[in-house]
Order: structure tokens, then sequence, then C-alpha cells
């Protein structure tokens, strides 16, 4: 597929083959429908931007396709493998998880919470190892918070959590990293931090769906965005066709423009989009 970065695959997939499908998807709360009849590809090495107001599926779509929700219909399948096939171990190896409800509980450290990520690939009663340890070192430095690493989780502000819980996520090394709104607690400087951490793992080949408020990260990665609305149907494609004017402001029932203007320090152009 065309935008989506050159790379070598040990995984046995190619750049056309898709790392996660989904088919018929169809979630309901009660009498209330989310979505339904949803189909979507997601291929190696792509960002996935899933866009919408609050209350559209968002999140719901997330957690369907990490197997945290169960969908009435349909189906998930993951590097070839049907999600409800696979047993929680084999599913933690393939799926990273970063949702925004998660409170601290016990003061462990910067460290020792990134260091967790590695859990999935630890036997039973194993513990981590050196190597384990530096992979949490490293994934620490690539969010810019290695100086926090001796800090109690439980006494940095919701920020600095957010950007640990990046990090954790980074150190278990998953196939497909799933985002609920990785930014939404950090100022302009630690978003860019962890948009350039999301940047460097589809890079490696890591395949990544996003939900975010701000359609201009879409605009960001190589991959695909799909518009979601309560009760409507749900557009997917290229960021630069399926983020317009129009769809903007019928998604979020305001005005919205998308401008394009040339890039002040690199060739090429800039789209972004504003309501102001």
């Amino acid at each position: 597929m065309s935008g989506l970065p050159e790379f070598k695959d040990g995984g046995g997939h190619s750049p056309a083959t898709p790392v996660v499908v989904v088919r018929g998807a169809t979630f309901r709360y009660g009498d209330r429908p989310i979505f339904r009849g949803l189909d979507l590809d997601v291929f190696r090495g792509e960002v996935l931007t899933v866009l919408g107001p609050n209350g559209c599926g968002k999140s719901t779509l997330l957690r369907c396709i990490g197997g945290a929700l169960t969908l009435g219909e349909g189906t998930v399948t993951i590097g070839g493998a049907e999600l409800s096939g696979l047993d929680p171990g084999a599913r933690a190896r393939k799926i990273g998880f970063l949702f925004q409800d998660h409170s601290p509980s016990f003061p462990f450290t910067v460290l020792d919470v990134a260091v967790m990520g590695r859990t999935p690939h630890l036997g039973l009663f194993g513990t981590p190892s050196s190597k384990d340890v530096e992979i949490a070192i490293e994934a620490l430095d690539q969010v810019g918070i290695l100086h926090l690493k001796a800090r109690p989780y439980t006494d940095l502000s919701g920020g600095e959590r957010q950007l640990v819980l990046v990090s954790r996520t980074l150190v278990q090394q998953p196939e497909i990293v799933l985002l609920d709104e990785p930014t939404s607690h950090l100022d302009f400087k630690n978003q860019v931090q962890c948009l350039r951490a999301v940047g460097a793992l589809t890079a490696k080949g890591v395949t990544m769906i996003m939900t975010t408020h701000d359609p201009n990260h879409a605009f960001l990665f190589p991959g695909r965005a799909i518009l979601m609305s309560p009760g409507a149907s749900l557009a997917a494609g290229p960021a630069a066709e399926i983020i317009t004017s129009a769809s903007l402001s019928a998604a979020y029932g305001i005005p919205i423009d998308v401008l394009t203007v040339p890039r002040r320090t690199s060739p090429g152009e800039l789209r972004f989009c504003t309501p102001w």
C-alpha cells in the first residue's frame, strides 16, 4: 500500500497483508447501538487514527479489538488468528493497551512500572532479567522521562504518569498497540515526545490504532483515518481524503477548516485543521 514505510518483516506478514481484520463488527450497550456492520483492515507499520466526538464509540471499538469487550456480532482477527481463540498470554504478547482510566494504587518506582511491561514475556514464576530492565530504561529514555526512574509513580503528575504508561507499553514490545487518547493529559512538549515515540515504533513495523480528539494527529503518520459519529456510518480511508472541512464539520457539529501551508523547515506542505 502506498504511504506505508518500507521494512523487512520477520513475522511472516507482507506489507499488503492486514495484521488486524475486523469483519461485521456490531456492539451495543443494552438497546443502544454503538456501531454496526463495521469492516476494517489495519496493516503492519501504519497508524490507524480513530476520530469522532465523545460518545461515538471510539474507545469501545478499541476495547473490542483488544478483547476487553466482546462484540455482539462479527469477528476480530489478529495476525491471522481469531481473537476469541487466543489465550490471555498470547493476546498480551501481540497487543499492547494504553487506556485513559488508570489509577495508581501502590508507590512502585517509575522503573518498576515500566518493567511490568515485560510480564507477558516471563514465565509463571519468572522475574525480570537485566535485559528486561535494560529494555525498560531504553523506553523511559525514548519518551524523555528517564530522569524520573527512581520516583514513586504515585507522586507524579497525570501527564508524567501517562508517559510512564506509554513507556510500559513500549516495554511490552507487542505487534499491535492500542492507544486511547495517549496525549490527553500531556502538555505541548510531552505531546510531541509521545507522538515521536509512536512514530518511531511505526518505522519499526509496529501497528498502531489510536483514538484522538485532535484530527491533526492523523496527518503525522503513515496510515489511514476513520471518522465516527453517534448513530451515523463510519468513513475510512487515507487521512487526506477522510479529514476534510465538510466531514469534520458534520461529525463535530461546528464549522472546521482544513488548511494547507508550506512547511517552514522542510520541503513539502503541512495540512492542519482548526475551528477558529
